[in-house]
């Protein structure tokens, strides 16, 4: 270990020096890796990753305490991973302030609650755009619960996603749909405490394969700006056509204050549960030049809430974490290598390739030693994934527990 740590302060210190004839400190960068967060989702743990067949894991987890114990190894190894966002009523208990106490043994919090409407059968033809009244009423009940289950658990996220949508021209009413999503949104967000705020996501197909009520960014925009100013939108990376500028609509999100949380996942196609950074690492360091872009812009405000949303299948399920981890460490470091000085002036000339080159180059460094010099500092493994294969937890947990397992994408279905 003392060989391996004297290493990656001598690559350090090349690097360092390296950027030191621009007059970068190097160090800078180090010190925001060190105090980088993105929340880790309780359901990435447990059975779960396909809508055709789960393959079930030794080890996995089967309940909310065993999810929140691998939560917080999962942040014992990377330092980056506080909190656990919670799926209801899949993490449901008895107890919240019990099981707020077990989290913070783990060296976790509770983050993010997030309803769940779209399971029950009643759901079949949409939660708070269905025609029937007491379907709305309902889902609106199951969100007002999610609050007081915010204020137990001491959260400040209440996370929406709707499956709301329609398979076959004529199912709906698009308009009608449209004012009944207002008028219960409008219910769930006035009842939401100071200090809270809600998070809505959009998807622009899937389940519904016809039309999706929240279908981009600009419909969950729309309804935010309705609600008020506890109400932002949620972007998940892989709820976009094939083809569309993620990073365009950050920089727009950012710019009209809206932009309140971001999951972190990757598709090649039609789903969204492949491993950040995965297909096209390209677009994520770019998603992440427009964030750093936005904090160094002191006329807006930011207060992204990030998170990996991802829910594999046949990649073990820790591992993966910690890859999904170390993924965004590696695309936020390179994102604050940019040379914003440079860029703004070669952007004020109109020198085309200079402004992509400044962007490529530091695409292209390799910011491993940055990473590991910022872990190594706060006493963490320089190498997160070595590490949780030589410690044994898997095959410990896996003779603790009993094997999950599901026929479903989603436990309880």
């Amino acid at each position: 270990m003392a060989d391996e740590q004297k290493r990656i302060a001598e690559d350090y210190q090349r690097l360092k020096d390296r950027f030191a004839a621009r007059e970068f400190d190097l160090d800078e960068v180090k010190e925001l890796l060190k105090v980088q967060q993105i929340e880790t989702p309780s359901w990435a743990y447990g059975p779960g990753g396909t809508r055709f067949k789960v393959f079930s894991q030794p080890g996995e987890a089967t309940n909310i305490h065993e999810k929140l114990a691998d939560a917080g190894y999962v942040h014992k190894l990377t330092g980056i991973a506080p909190s656990v966002a919670l799926h209801i009523p899949w993490d449901k208990t008895d107890d919240w302030p019990a099981l707020r106490e077990y989290a913070e043994t783990q060296g976790v919090k509770l983050g993010s609650i997030n309803p769940n409407v779209f399971q029950e059968d009643e759901y079949k033809l949409g939660s708070v755009t269905h025609a029937k009244d007491e379907v709305r009423e309902k889902a609106v009940e199951h969100m007002l619960e999610c609050i007081e289950i915010m204020e137990q658990a001491d959260s400040a996220i209440l996370s929406i996603w709707l499956a709301d949508g329609t398979n076959y021209p004529g199912q709906g009413n698009f308009r009608k749909r449209k004012r009944w999503m207002e008028e219960c949104l409008r219910r769930v967000h006035e009842r939401l405490p100071a200090g809270t705020r809600m998070l809505l996501e959009y998807k622009f197909f899937e389940p519904g394969f016809y039309h999706t009520d929240i279908a981009d960014y600009g419909i969950s925009l729309t309804l935010c700006k309705k609600l008020g100013d506890k109400a932002e939108v949620l972007v998940d990376l892989g709820h976009h056509a094939l083809g569309v500028n993620i990073e365009h609509l950050v920089a727009f999100l950012i710019d009209e204050g809206k932009l309140g949380g971001f999951h972190f996942n990757s598709k090649k196609y039609a789903d969204d549960d492949l491993t950040v950074g995965s297909i096209n690492p390209y677009e994520l360091f770019l998603i992440y030049n427009e964030l750093i872009s936005g904090e160094h812009d002191e006329s807006v405000a930011m207060d992204v809430a990030y998170m990996i949303d991802q829910s594999h299948n046949i990649k073990p399920k820790i591992e993966a974490m910690i890859q999904s981890l170390d993924i965004c460490q590696q695309a936020y470091a390179r994102a604050l290598l940019i040379d914003r000085e440079a860029l703004d002036a070669a952007q004020e000339e109109g020198d085309v390739v200079g402004a992509e080159q400044l962007v490529l180059d530091a695409f292209r460094i390799d910011v491993t030693p940055i990473v590991a010099m910022a872990r190594i500092e706060k006493g963490l493994p320089p190498d997160p994934i070595k590490a949780h294969r030589k410690s044994g937890y898997l095959e410990k947990v896996a003779a603790e527990r009993e094997t999950g397992g599901s026929a479903s994408a989603y436990p309880n279905s």
